[in-house]
């Protein structure tokens, strides 16, 4: 139950933004509006104002928004002209399409800065839980429950902070400074390298020191504009480390195997639920970036196929024509179904075999 109330909530607020987008930008640009609805199915309250009706519909997964002029050959009275959608210039049904995924990743920005400016920003402590034998850093006198503060002259205030340092020596050896127990305490370790897997499941070469987190943290307190910044920030890396991901997909690098579909999504959410609020609004965030993305790809039915070919109007001058429009629909549409096809499979046989989300 905990996961079907996850799953509401998580692509209710997504989808509804994403909308939401769309929504705001028509009606920047004059296109009328018919119809927008908070959820689907039949309408609990509606109301209209000016010519568009407002709806809170039966289900709460998502919403749509219905516009004048919507498809390339819609019949128009004289009276819907002025208000179309397809009769606006390109660019301005460029930016009423991309709006949607725009409002996925300004919700990702927004939930990261309610986040960093109430919570604050968690950082790993770089403090050391374990020191492996016959490690370097058991040869230079490194124990557990050391608390690296200095490398090479850099102040260290993370867990990350010291693995980028050490990575970065390319293994020369490098000047440590630590806190045991209230004294400092300088040594010189000499890091070597060692085939690790990363978060692709790919093997790298990675200069390593063999030590481990002890899994405390600290927390930042960060004011307005740092909020901010580091919310541009972590969105920023959440799309690159997504496109990343995607670009392995496609080479053949990361097995298609880690796509998940709606069962994966409701079971995550679920437990983020269970875990709180804070969870929970991360996991939007996180979502909100990829569904932004996936709008994204030029595929026809997808924002990214309607701005693919409002892309190539602009270009020639006229639109594609209604008959290769059709055409490529369908061929997105195939595209899209065999990928629900294929994640709702993933995520079956991962419930068949037990594997965890």
């Amino acid at each position: 139950m905990t996961s079907i109330i996850g799953l509401l909530i998580v692509l209710g607020v997504l989808i509804f933004f994403h909308e939401l987008g769309h929504f705001i930008m028509a009606k920047a640009f004059g296109v009328g509006v018919e119809k927008f609805s908070l959820g689907f199915g039949p309408a609990l309250v509606k109301w209209k104002k000016g010519r568009t009706e407002y709806c809170i519909s039966a289900f709460p997964l998502g919403g749509f928004v219905k516009m004048v002029g919507e498809q390339p050959d819609s019949p128009l009275s004289d009276e819907d002209r002025p208000y179309a959608f397809n009769l606006k210039p390109v660019f301005q049904r460029m930016i009423i399409v991309a709006a949607g995924p725009v409002f996925n990743f300004l919700l990702a920005i927004i939930i990261f800065f309610v986040l960093f400016s109430v919570v604050g920003l968690m950082l790993l402590k770089p403090e050391i839980g374990e020191v492996r034998a016959d490690s370097p850093a058991a040869e230079a006198g490194l124990q557990k429950g050391d608390r690296i503060t200095w490398i090479e002259g850099n102040a260290i205030e993370s867990w990350s902070e010291m693995a980028e340092a050490i990575a970065a020596s390319n293994g020369a050896p490098v000047a440590i400074r630590v806190d045991r127990e209230g004294r400092e305490t300088e040594m010189v370790v000499t890091p070597v390298v060692e085939p690790m897997e990363d978060i692709f499941g790919e093997i790298q070469d990675r200069y390593i020191i063999g030590v481990t987190a002890a899994g405390s943290t600290d927390v930042i307190r960060l004011g307005p504009l740092e909020a901010f910044g580091e919310s541009l920030h972590r969105t920023y890396l959440i799309v690159e480390l997504t496109i990343l991901s995607v670009a392995k997909m496609i080479r053949g690098a990361v097995s298609v195997d880690n796509l998940g579909g709606p069962i994966m999504i409701a079971q995550m959410a679920g437990e983020q639920v269970r875990h709180g609020l804070v969870n929970l609004l991360g996991f939007i965030a996180l979502v909100s970036i990829n569904l932004g993305i996936l709008n994204l790809l030029p595929i026809p039915v997808l924002d990214g196929g309607h701005l693919m070919f409002f892309g190539i109007e602009a270009a020639k001058g006229s639109p594609v024509s209604v008959r290769t429009r059709e055409v490529a629909q369908q061929i997105g549409l195939f595209i899209l179904l065999t990928l629900i096809i294929f994640v709702f499979y993933n995520d079956i046989m991962r419930i068949i075999s037990g594997t965890s989300f």
